[in-house]
């Protein structure tokens, strides 16, 4: 499954979102790296979690 994540520069963070997931899922941290990394762990918890059906 490709999914488009979004990072934004914040100024005391980096904050990450992927496009196309049902719920919210939210990965953030101190470079644009870990906020990337962050918010594919939380996309892999998440399908885990809840099943490739949370794709939309």
């Amino acid at each position: 499954m490709n999914l488009k994540i979004i990072v934004e520069e914040h100024p005391d963070c980096f904050v990450a979102y992927p496009v196309g997931l049902k719920g919210v899922i939210v990965g953030q941290g101190p470079t644009f790296d870990e906020a990337l990394g962050d918010a594919k762990s939380a996309v892999q918890f998440h399908i885990e979690t809840f099943g490739h059906d949370v794709a939309r």
